[in-house]
């Protein structure tokens, strides 16, 4: 009889929710959590892997990621791109609206072994024309804005549906300017779920659409380039960017193809202005880059001087907290066991940024591996491409 069925031996153990940063074994038993501590008797064990050279951290969460595969033009395999990232929950940010949640939630949410989360769309068919041949701002017709189905949706759904999601800006809603971050709104308020907000290019502005955000909401794209960004032409922070944080607004990273600036990112953390939650926005346009998946959006970051404590708080327990799902995003006692295996790899590696601005980085987190509703998913090789 064993009392362990896995035991992750000689990892550094990050877990922001309990302020672990300390050298230890992890014990899973029956897809739990069951110890977290030195010399863990491995006699005791089913199985032991050396992570002694490894960080261990609560598994990742990407907030913002893009994983109909097949239902929509920017739909990726949520479970390739989860394995690369030793992401073990993904959370699709709109890709599908209450006219096409429940495609998605049978054909991809309920048959992959990642765990899959979902804003849903305020529009009637999600984020339907996204690809480089065809790209419509789904918020630009006005007449797609399906409220009441939404709601509804959302009541048979909440296992899923984690909040809503809207996109403004001059390229997703046009004319209608601000218009449905309104319809958004009132289903969030109705429904008591956050609003996650995408923003792009001016109207509506950075400032306009912070002003119409309640606590928690979630303004992803935070670092996007100027202009319309959370700085000024002079690199201050916009008044309206530091009342929201007061207020509650959470600002989320988003990388994608078009929103994440070094300049501006620089700028914030500067000002000790750290993210509340690091995404990646992956989708088909930005997988090879700029983006790549949540470890290089991480990397970024660690090479801009976030220390790496900060950076696991992002992607764990903040942001299980920002989709009120406080069951994941961390590694206490009884748990199941979600466990992402990351290691800092040294050297020179080259990151651009989505207008193609390029840092030299001295330091990269590779995903090594996973723990995955209590049993290893994989174990990966070091990745040693050095172009990000």
């Amino acid at each position: 009889m064993h009392d362990f069925d896995l035991i992750l031996k000689g990892g550094h153990v990050i877990d922001p929710s309990q302020e672990f940063n300390l050298q230890a074994d992890i014990g899973l038993y029956n897809g739990k959590i069951l110890k977290i501590e030195n010399g863990l008797n491995l006699t005791n064990a089913k199985e032991v892997i050396d992570v002694s050279q490894c960080i261990l951290t609560p598994g990742l969460i990407d907030l913002h990621t893009h994983v109909y595969w097949g239902g929509t033009s920017l739909g990726i395999d949520a479970e390739a791109f989860c394995r690369k990232s030793a992401v073990t929950t993904a959370v699709d940010t709109g890709s599908s609206g209450p006219g096409n949640f429940a495609g998605f939630k049978t054909h991809i949410i309920e048959k992959s072994d990642v765990n899959i989360l979902a804003f849903l769309h305020i529009s009637h068919a999600g984020i339907y024309a996204f690809s480089p041949r065809v790209m419509v701002g789904e918020s630009e017709n006005i007449s797609l804005m399906d409220p009441k189905t939404a709601v509804e949706v959302i009541e048979d759904n909440r296992d899923y549906i984690v909040g809503i999601k809207v996109r403004v800006g001059k390229n997703t809603s046009g004319k209608n300017g601000i218009a449905p971050l309104t319809f958004a709104k009132n289903v969030a308020m109705e429904t008591k779920l956050p609003l996650m907000v995408h923003i792009d290019d001016a109207p509506p502005s950075y400032s306009e659409v912070l002003n119409q955000m309640r606590p928690l909401d979630i303004l992803t794209h935070c670092f996007r380039p100027l202009p319309n960004a959370p700085i000024s032409s002079n690199k201050t922070i916009l008044p309206a960017v530091i009342e929201a944080r007061e207020r509650g607004v959470l600002f989320d990273v988003g990388h994608g193809m078009g929103s994440f600036s070094f300049e501006v990112a620089q700028s914030m953390l500067n000002e000790k202005f750290f993210p509340d939650t690091i995404s990646s926005d992956i989708h088909a346009m930005c997988i090879d880059g700029p983006a790549h998946d949540l470890v290089t959006t991480m990397s970024k970051f660690l090479n801009l001087g976030m220390p790496i404590y900060d950076i696991i708080k992002s992607c764990t327990i903040n942001a299980s907290l920002a989709i009120n799902r406080p069951e994941i995003g961390n590694l206490k006692i009884g748990s199941v066991a979600n466990v992402s295996i990351l290691k800092i790899q040294k050297g020179n590696f080259n990151f651009f940024d989505v207008i193609n601005q390029k840092i030299i980085g001295k330091e990269k987190i590779i995903a090594k591996g996973a723990v995955l509703n209590g049993k290893l998913w994989h174990l990966n090789e070091d990745n040693n491409n050095a172009q990000y």
